[in-house]
């Protein structure tokens, strides 16, 4: 009877290998394949440079990033591009500011009026320091024409004023030419010097216009306004549009012209 020669341990341990490695293969080859990735397309260039940005600029071989030289330059595109995003017109031309308003502290005239009022009228006139009542005895003859009319006694206050405001004029006017306030009878001290040297204090009438729509003449002559124009005896005044004149005279004058007459 043959010899039967009996595996050895190893050998069967070899076929045992594979025949779970031929087992294995089976089973993985049952299993689905995966599906196939569908291939992306292809990026372009562009795309890459888009997303990577604005390439940078490259630095200069010479220099390293912690020099001096090139940290100022960084410094100083930043500030640019900082006052570039703040003010988007910095090109555009400038308009030019406007001084700025100093405070003023001078006088806006509003306690003046205040002061300056009488019966609920603000006056457009106020005395000077040197008005004076007057030392002589001034009167206004009154003339319609060649026809006299009226005489007004003007010496007992230092100043009269002419309008059509009743409520405050001291001569009212009626004419519809004439202003509210139409002008002043001012009498005023002032010094003079004789030819031989001598300095002396004298009242004199002046009149001055306010400013009126249609003047105040003296001798058919319109005077300016707002300055004070000195009188002399037998002047004719004359106030707008108005046909009525006055003429300027004294007491003594008067007096003198009547013994002159009866003589």
């Amino acid at each position: 009877m043959p010899h039967t020669r009996s595996p050895s341990p190893r050998s069967s341990r070899r076929d045992d290998r594979d025949r779970d490695s031929r087992s294995h293969g089976r089973r993985r080859s049952r299993s689905p394949s995966p599906r196939p990735r569908s291939p992306l397309p292809p990026r372009r260039r562009d795309d890459r440079d888009d997303r990577r940005g604005p390439k940078s600029r490259s630095r200069s071989p010479g220099r390293r990033p912690d020099d001096p030289g090139t940290k100022q330059q960084h410094q100083n595109r930043i500030s640019q591009n900082h006052i570039a995003m703040e003010s988007p017109s910095a090109s555009a031309p400038k308009e030019p500011q406007a001084p700025k308003e100093l405070p003023n502290y001078s006088q806006s005239g509003a306690l003046a009026a205040e002061q300056n009022t009488y019966k609920g009228v603000v006056l457009k006139y106020s005395e000077p320091p040197e008005a004076r009542k007057p030392s002589k005895k001034y009167r206004l003859y009154v003339y319609k024409g060649s026809e006299e009319i009226d005489v007004l006694h003007i010496h007992r206050q230092s100043a009269f004023l002419v309008g059509r405001e009743r409520l405050v004029a001291d001569l009212p006017i009626d004419h519809p030419s004439c202003s509210k306030q139409h002008a002043v009878l001012q009498y005023r001290q002032v010094v003079e010097t004789t030819p031989t040297g001598e300095v002396i204090r004298t009242t004199k009438p002046y009149i001055i216009d306010l400013d009126s729509t249609n003047g105040t003449y003296i001798n058919q002559e319109r005077i300016p306004p707002s300055r004070y124009y000195e009188l002399k005896l037998t002047d004719m005044i004359k106030f707008g549009f108005s046909s009525r004149e006055y003429m300027l005279m004294a007491e003594d004058m008067v007096v003198e012209e009547k013994k002159s007459r009866e003589d």
